[in-house]
């Protein structure tokens, strides 16, 4: 270890690190690759380096080779800094970055840009991809493998200038059938090239069903880093599995037995699909966490979003035009906001059966190839999706391919609540706020793993898993996997244990794990409420309430997204709030000590999970509404804020306006000045007694609530400062001290944005 920590703090180490391996993103936050990132990035800029001086290039096996790093790990970031040291080499006339689909083109330009703004040059056709070709100023530029394929077929009489260069070329999710059909082009035509893919999910032999293997295509595995490393890592969530059977049958009867009798017939039968739209409508909020809140990107939400995953077109209208029907019958805030999109693929239940691939066949923005059936009902559900959204697309090429854009937008910030599929989406779509994944396909190896892992990227402690609802029997297929792309061990971290296990306890390598059950006993028999202040006078009493409410936090937060859980929290919602308030009482006290003794302590779970402003704000406009602001709601609320840690610094302001309300006040306009006064108020304050520059300090202080972030570098503050004493040695304390008074400030009305406060999370959403 001494030795490891040795040569990572070597002063070459960390020069190279901040040299080659840093990146900022638009948003000027550094982004540091990890370990494996930068081992990938040197293995293929060695095998590159190592091709040119020996003149290997052109040669599959000695020019290149393939990433197997799985989904969610970073693999676009790698990619990129890959791209752009590749094209520092003067050597190198291009990088290409090679996609499949329109949509990935679409989603790395996007990925590339957040990098470094312009560094790509997108290309919208074949006469772009040639011009850029052509154009010695573009370095780095991101195509499909369609336009490649299409520009090598247009050129390859004239001999094109570019096969004569040397060119490295990137493929993304190289584990497509695709790949291996442009790689006889590449081989034929371009002379001098590097050929490189990155997969989370190569193709080895075993599910290689009559395609090439990703080694066989682009050379040697160069760097692995597999789902058991990310889960392990933390850099992805784990899995939970869960398998709903959806056809009556006899006891000894297999699923597999019963689907081979009339196949089609039962899984189209109105029952069938009647049954498992109830059942989805039924567990959508437990199993999306529809009653969490909390705030992403500076953006209220309630939960998290999902995909359905259907086994054919046919399949896919069904259950639309059920959950439609079945929609409408909600409640107005039990309705869902739902959508549905597919586009023209060949056999595609037949190729699932086969290989588990089916969901690659899909083309983003092909509609051309739908019977007129499917093409008409794709226009009606694109209809109520306008009705919806307010937008004006339609099933034509162009607009269906902005239509596409639009409900990805859509998924990945939270706007709409469940999207139907066939194949879309189910790979290479990235969304943070999608945890749950329905599905009504057959799916197997790369397939299988691809369509799970739309779930597991991890947002923030409410999201604590990826979430599988399987109304097939993929257990089998998942078991296999698993040990394709994992080992026999992986099952044990990538999925989740069952909800008795986790509640009742289990055994494992001869470990016992205390259940939530036995934890919560303890709590209630250790740190009875009643005698809870008596029971933590000192610290290593107030250390073992801290412990063991934290392995209770962490229980509760898994066991939150089983059906199975509701009604057997034990603990009250009051008794909760109680606990949670001492706990809290305990971290603010003792936060740095604690921090430093590296206790156990989630915090970052409390913040996530509880009550926030815009909840507080929203419960008082209902109140008020609803003339119910008594004293006892007041004791309510300040429960409730005594339970939050962000909330607490607010606690007198939240307070004193709601005692400020009189029944005929408007609550929003009635805020928006109460806040208006007393920030005014207390910076004034700050200003007379730290003899600050008033227009200055106004302007410093108005600046950082419209960035949302306060920091005393650079001009800005020092400019607000009274005059100094450089020679003094109490200035830099002083500096600091007047720093504190204005961030603690900050925080304190940090939040209080009237307009973004009119969430209405509480409101009617939209219908189907």
């Amino acid at each position: 270890m001494r030795f490891c920590k040795d040569i990572f703090f070597a002063k070459h180490t960390l020069l190279r690190i901040l040299c080659r391996y840093c990146v900022f993103d638009v948003d000027r936050k550094l982004l540091v690759l990890r370990p494996y990132q930068i081992a990938a990035t040197e293995k293929i800029l060695q095998k590159i380096a190592m091709s040119y001086h020996h003149k290997l290039y052109g040669c599959r096996a000695q020019s290149g080779g393939y990433i197997w790093h799985t989904t969610g790990s970073g693999k676009t970031l790698t990619s990129f800094k890959v791209a752009q040291l590749a094209s520092g080499f003067k050597e190198i006339y291009k990088v290409l970055f090679v996609v499949d689909r329109k949509d990935l083109d679409y989603q790395s330009i996007k990925e590339y840009d957040r990098f470094q703004k312009g560094a790509v040059d997108s290309t919208k056709n074949t006469k772009v991809l040639s011009q850029k070709l052509h154009n010695d100023e573009s370095r780095i530029i991101v195509t499909t493998i369609q336009k490649l394929a299409r520009f090598v077929q247009q050129h390859k009489d004239d001999k094109s200038a570019v096969f004569d260069k040397h060119i490295v070329i990137i493929f993304d999710e190289c584990h497509r059938s695709q790949f291996g059909e442009m790689h006889g082009l590449i081989k034929k035509h371009f002379k001098k090239y590097y050929l490189f893919g990155f997969t989370g999910t190569p193709i080895f032999a075993q599910n290689a069903n009559g395609i090439e293997t990703t080694q066989s295509v682009f050379g040697e595995q160069l760097h692995t880093y597999s789902i058991i490393h990310a889960i392990r890592d933390k850099n992805v969530l784990p899995f939970r599995v869960a398998y709903i059977s959806t056809i009556k049958q006899k006891e000894d009867m297999e699923d597999k037995k019963v689907y081979a009798i009339n196949k089609d017939e039962l899984l189209l039968s109105n029952e069938r699909i009647q049954k498992i739209v109830s059942y989805i409508l039924e567990h959508f909020d437990v199993q999306t966490k529809r009653d969490k809140i909390y705030t992403s990107k500076d953006k209220s939400m309630k939960g998290f979003n999902s995909l359905f995953a259907t086994f054919s077109i046919e399949a896919a209208i069904a259950y639309y035009k059920e959950f439609k029907r079945q929609n409408e019958c909600l409640e107005k805030h039990k309705q869902l906001k739902i959508g549905l999109i597919y586009s023209f693929a060949a056999n595609e239940e037949a190729r699932a059966d086969i290989d588990g691939v089916g969901i690659d066949e899909e083309n983003s923005d092909e509609t051309i190839g739908l019977e007129k059936s499917q093409r008409d009902f794709l226009e009606s559900a694109i209809s109520d999706y306008n009705a919806m959204f307010k937008q004006s697309f339609d099933a034509s090429a162009e607009k269906f391919a902005n239509y596409y854009k639009d409900i990805s937008k859509r998924l990945k910030e939270r706007e709409i609540d469940l999207v139907i599929v066939v194949n879309m989406f189910l790979t290479g779509f990235d969304a943070t706020t999608l945890n749950t994944l329905w599905v009504d396909k057959n799916l197997k190896y790369h397939g299988l793993l691809q369509a799970y892992s739309r779930t597991n990227r991890i947002l923030n402690a409410v999201k604590t898993f990826g979430n599988i609802v399987c109304f097939r029997d993929l257990k089998e297929a998942t078991d296999k996997s698993l040990m394709l792309f994992g080992d026999e061990n992986a099952q044990k971290m990538v999925f989740l244990r069952s909800f008795e296990e986790y509640y009742y306890g289990y055994d494992e390598n001869g470990t016992y794990h205390k259940c939530y059950a036995e934890l919560v006993e303890s709590l209630r028999a250790d740190f009875a409420l009643e005698h809870i202040l008596e029971k933590l006078p000192l610290q290593t009493q107030q250390k073992a309430f801290i412990e063991l409410f934290s392995h209770i936090l962490k229980s509760k937060k898994i066991l939150s997204c089983f059906d199975e859980f509701m009604g057997k929290e034990i603990l009250t919602q009051r008794e909760w709030q109680d606990y949670q308030s001492h706990y809290i009482d305990i971290y603010t006290a003792y936060k740095k000590e604690l921090e430093e003794r590296e206790s156990v302590l989630e915090v970052e779970l409390i913040k996530q999970i509880e009550a926030n402003l815009e909840y507080i704000i929203e419960l008082i406009r209902i109140s008020h509404k609803d003339n119910r602001l008594d004293r006892a709601f007041s004791l309510s609320i300040e429960k409730s804020i005594d339970s939050s840690i962000e909330l607490r610094n607010k606690k007198d302001l939240i307070l004193s306006f709601l005692a400020s309300l009189s029944p005929q006040s408007d609550v929003d306009k009635a805020l928006e000045a109460f806040i208006a006064q007393k920030k005014q108020e207390e910076l004034e304050a700050i200003i007379t007694a730290e003899n600050l520059k008033p227009t200055e300090t106004r302007a410093f202080v108005r600046k950082a609530f419209e960035l949302d972030s306060m920091s005393e570098y650079g001009t800005s503050f020092s400019e607000i400062l009274p005059p100094r004493d450089y020679f003094s040695p109490h200035t830099q304390e002083n500096h600091t001290h007047i720093f504190t008074r204005l961030y603690t400030f900050f925080e304190r009305f940090r939040g209080f944005k009237i307009s973004a406060l009119r969430l209405s999370i509480f409101s009617d959403s939209f219908a189907l």
